[in-house]
């Protein structure tokens, strides 16, 4: 299987995984923890928003009858009869030429349709009582704020899937959701597979590495929401390796090793997936970098064996990886979001299987321009810290000029 294996196309492989792709279970949690999260379950509103008349500005509340025919040469003056602060309950009923002095976000006094801003109005002292004169006609529901104007009680203001940004949360608290249902986060165990590899505390030591690229696929597996578990390196014996394998798949919801999926001697995953009793997906992506990345089914649980060089570790988890995690989330649209955008510069390939650069994207003069991170060869580490997308070279191009429109992935990455 090492040197026979069937050539996917991406894009058939994202097929491949696509029904196995399943949301796990749902758990309630309090509002604060689930910032973040992705929603289990639609979200309605429990009451009219906002649930009663307010005042949109800081002035007085009126009968805009009262203020019929006020100008300039003939003003209308209302007696002050209360004053509004927000969040108070106004006491006294606006009856004919009465006003009430009102705070933005303040409830609207009864018998009140109209509210005049204060730089509209002068103020005056009658035989000890304030009024408020104005030279201008209120029109009915000016500066009002009416009962249900975003949404009425039952309307569905969230739909499941949903992650929970900031406007999410705000309109949770709003509604009284101090708990909330979300899907649960997949656990996801990391394993790195070479006898080249270091402890991230051990000394460098000739022909040896420190094991980066657990770390990167820890970072990017909590970027999706996951929660992953570092596991011990895998060894290089196919018997124990697959042993631990195995015994990690029984306890999380998805396993990953890094390197031993390629065609060296000692790529040992390549041997596992000869010998389990799961089902292979695919062994062999029509990509560069990544044409290795292999991924099979075991009890319904995913088994991703992606490269162990850096740049191709990292284009095999956000092409293939990443929209399981999503998916499992209960998040609708899973794979990574596409946009077309102009090459800054001329790009070669010397093979006829796609090319995935990890891109930087730019405006300039509102187009959208991508160029490579940095050298563009699946063992450099260095250009993944400035990726912010994936551009595709088609399979059929191996040159591709300044100034064409190429086809792009964006990247979920944090500032």
């Amino acid at each position: 299987m090492k040197f026979h294996r069937e050539i996917v196309d991406i894009w058939d492989a994202q097929k491949r995984i696509e029904p196995w792709i399943r949301p796990l279970d749902t758990e309630k949690v309090k509002l604060i923890d689930s910032i973040g999260r992705y929603l289990g379950e639609n979200v309605s509103a429990t009451h009219d928003f906002p649930h009663f008349r307010r005042s949109m500005m800081d002035g007085f509340a009126v009968r805009s009858t009262d203020t019929k025919g006020a100008s300039d040469e003939r003003p209308v003056a209302l007696k002050v009869i209360e004053s509004i602060p927000c969040g108070a309950v106004p006491k006294k009923k606006l009856t004919a030429n009465t006003a009430a002095r009102i705070m933005t976000g303040a409830m609207m006094p009864e018998g009140a349709d109209s509210v005049v801003i204060i730089e509209l109005t002068e103020q005056m002292q009658k035989n000890g009582q304030t009024y408020t004169v104005l030279r201008k006609e209120a029109t009915p529901n000016e500066n009002v704020i009416p009962v249900g104007l975003e949404m009425t009680k039952g309307t569905m203001i969230l739909e499941k899937g949903r992650k929970i940004n900031p406007g999410e949360a705000a309109l949770l608290a709003a509604f009284g959701y101090d708990t909330v249902t979300v899907s649960r986060r997949p656990t996801v165990a990391i394993f790195a597979t070479g006898s080249e590899l270091l402890d991230v505390n051990e000394p460098l030591e000739p022909g040896k590495i420190r094991n980066s690229n657990t770390y990167m696929v820890v970072a990017q597996v909590l970027n999706a929401g996951g929660l992953p578990v570092l596991l011990e390196k895998v060894p290089d014996n196919v018997g124990l390796a697959k042993e631990m394998i195995l015994e990690a798949m029984e306890k999380v919801d998805i396993v990953i090793s890094t390197g031993g999926a390629s065609v060296g001697d000692y790529d040992i995953l390549v041997n596992i997936f000869e010998q389990w009793d799961g089902k292979m997906l695919f062994n062999k992506v029509a990509m560069r970098p990544g044409s290795p990345t292999t991924v099979g089914i075991w009890r319904d649980k995913f088994l991703f064996a992606l490269s162990g060089n850096p740049g191709a570790c990292f284009v095999g988890f956000e092409l293939f990886v990443r929209p399981v995690i999503w998916g499992m989330q209960g998040k609708p649209n899973y794979f990574l979001p596409s946009f077309s955008a102009f090459l800054a510069e001329d790009y070669k390939k010397m093979d006829s299987f796609y090319r995935i650069v990890r891109g930087t994207s730019e405006i300039i003069d509102g187009k959208i321009y991508v160029r490579p991170a940095g050298i563009d060869q699946s063992n450099i580490l260095s250009s993944i810290r400035n990726t912010d997308c994936l551009i595709i070279i088609p399979s059929d191009r191996k040159l591709m000029n300044k100034g064409e429109i190429v086809q792009v992935l964006k990247l979920n990455i944090p500032e």
